[in-house]
């Protein structure tokens, strides 16, 4: 079996593409479709274990892959390794700034070194990877930059440090996109709501009950694949966007956009049929355990 993406498989030919977080979930997905598409891919994460598992996974499928682990908070390992990447491939044509993640707390449990981590992680570490990626290659060639942020568009309760941090992402992808877009690149985000991916299984306790039941709250009446969020940040990354800048596509399937003052009816799940692109895809231990 192989990728089965919405795109022409030449969409991304001969381009050099970086995808932070890529070992597992969001990126993992994202860096498949891309290979499939001709991207010479390189992720990015903290485990390499877990990078060279896409790695065999993406070569196995005939893909181009290669990887580097660093933690995106470190700004000394940020910059090396963009060089690095930068002097072995050349000009880098795109980067997906996916690399993040959180845990669940009411706001007045949180401290300050969580909040701080949170934000580092999600927000600082983002800059800090598009800044050098600009620096480097695209103030000189242009490119595409994709920030991945969050459905935090009404605040996210139990979730207040990511939020936060979220919502400075999609402030920082339209000013980058203002600023950098004289050169030729263009800085779009992603906004996925709920997806059915492996980070589920990293909750625990309340938040673990919690995950089966959000998708009662979609008027679609289910989660997004993550092929649904991988295809939403190719177009960004492609020339049919070519005109798109400082933009933010939501995909979330519409949850944001309702309150409890009119409660949803339920939905007729087999009329909103998921596009399940990934071949590789697995379902999430919460979610099996839902019935």
């Amino acid at each position: 079996m192989s990728y089965k993406s919405i795109f022409r498989d030449d969409a991304f030919k001969n381009k050099t593409i970086i995808v932070t977080g890529g070992g597992s979930g969001i990126g993992r997905c994202t860096a498949h479709e891309l290979a499939a598409l001709g991207s010479n891919v390189v992720i990015i994460g903290r485990k390499q274990e877990k990078l060279d598992q896409v790695i065999a996974e993406i070569s196995e499928d005939g893909g181009t892959v290669s990887s580097w682990s660093m933690d995106i908070r470190d700004e000394d390992a940020v910059k090396a390794t963009i060089v690095e990447i930068a002097a072995q491939f050349g000009e880098i044509h795109g980067l997906v700034n996916n690399a993040g993640g959180q845990f669940p707390s009411p706001m007045e449990a949180i401290n300050k070194k969580g909040f701080e981590a949170v934000v580092a992680t999600n927000l600082t570490g983002g800059f800090l990877v598009a800044r050098e990626v600009y620096n480097v290659s695209m103030r000189k060639h242009g490119g595409n930059i994709v920030n991945i942020t969050a459905d935090n568009w009404g605040g996210m309760p139990g979730m207040a440090h990511s939020g936060a941090a979220r919502a400075g992402m999609d402030n920082l992808t339209k000013t980058a996109a203002y600023e950098w877009g004289p050169d030729g690149v263009r800085v779009n985000a992603v906004a996925p709501g709920w997806v059915a991916s492996s980070g589920m299984d990293t909750y625990e306790g309340a938040m673990k009950s919690i995950i089966p039941k959000l998708k009662n709250s979609v008027p679609l009446g289910r989660m997004a694949t993550e092929a649904e969020v991988s295809a939403a940040i190719c177009f960004l990354l492609s020339d049919a966007a070519s005109f798109i800048n400082g933009d933010t596509i939501k995909v979330d399937g519409g949850a944001p956009l309702g309150s409890n003052i009119f409660p949803l009816r339920k939905a007729k799940v087999e009329n909103s049929p998921a596009w399940d692109g990934f071949h590789r895809a697995v379902m999430p231990e919460v979610l099996k355990e839902e019935g």
